[in-house]
């Protein structure tokens, strides 16, 4: 299983156990567990699911998710999802995010801190249910999403106006947090901008017992975007996208199994649900 273990191909990490192998300033660091949530699922196909087509368009299922990081008495919680605002066509929504939040046992009502990994209406809405929180994004990223680029139809295909609107709204209300390419949010959790997918679209790295993970959220959609260097169809620069998937095997040093997709539904197959009742629902990646 490579999410658990060596995979056939992939670079060997540094002998972690006992210290070894670790930066000096990476002992000092807090653990965190991580854990993705499951909201809502769609039907789709590899032909919608890669930029270079097989001749043979064969059935793909996509998950949606939000991630919670749990670690030195505070969760924060990365990306917003979509709520019943948005509810349309083929994507089902099983639970709000902030629904699944609370499955975990995470409030989102006292959640203090969200990363905002880009502004599609799948990872930028229900902020309502936040209400304490602020929002760490890439300053390129809110500019994206407000700006010249949006006379274009297809950069519009993946945002929602309501949910640019709940942007603006919380930057009147100091509650935006603007970024501009790598940053910290706490010790062990920084972002990165990688791009490609969106002008601004960031991947999040976090220390972990395991060593560094990253989400990459839809830097990477799905596992075989990254492993056969085949990217999703919406992209705003192909090139990025595809510097982005290195960027982040990189960041959790050099090990592509510790570099989780945005909605790819083998997550819930490489790992396991930290309990029975929220099989299928939430499992933890660290």
């Amino acid at each position: 299983d490579g999410a658990r273990g060596h995979r056939r191909g992939a670079p060997r990490r540094p002998d972690r156990r006992h210290g070894q192998g670790l930066a000096a300033h990476e002992m000092t660091l807090p653990t965190y567990e991580v854990y993705a949530i499951k909201y809502a699922e769609r039907a789709t196909s590899s032909h919608g699911t890669f930029i270079f087509k097989d001749f043979h368009d064969a059935p793909m299922d996509m998950d949606y998710f939000v991630w919670a990081i749990s670690g030195g008495g505070k969760t924060y919680v990365v990306d917003l999802g979509f709520d019943r605002r948005y509810e349309r066509g083929s994507r089902h929504l099983l639970r709000t995010p902030a629904e699944g939040l609370d499955l975990l046992g995470v409030n989102p009502a006292e959640v203090e801190d969200v990363i905002v990994t880009h502004m599609h209406y799948d990872h930028a809405g229900s902020m309502p249910d936040f209400p304490q929180a602020k929002f760490h994004i890439q300053e390129d990223e809110m500019a994206f999403a407000t700006g010249r680029h949006l006379r274009h139809k297809a950069f519009r295909y993946g945002n929602f106006v309501e949910y640019t609107v709940d942007f603006v709204h919380a930057v009147y209300d100091d509650r935006v947090i603007f970024t501009n390419g790598e940053g910290e949010i706490a010790p062990g959790i920084t972002v990165h901008r990688v791009g490609g997918h969106t002008h601004g679209m960031q991947i999040v790295r976090v220390w972990t017992r395991d060593g560094w993970l990253v989400l990459a959220s839809d830097a990477v959609h799905m596992y075989a975007n990254m492993e056969q260097q085949n990217p999703y169809p919406a992209a705003y620069n192909v090139y990025e996208m595809l510097e982005g998937a290195r960027t982040a095997v990189k960041l959790a040093d050099g090990n592509a199994a510790k570099v989780i997709p945005g909605h790819d539904p083998l997550k819930r197959e490489r790992f396991s649900a930290p309990t029975g009742k929220l099989d299928g629902i939430v499992v933890r990646l660290d």
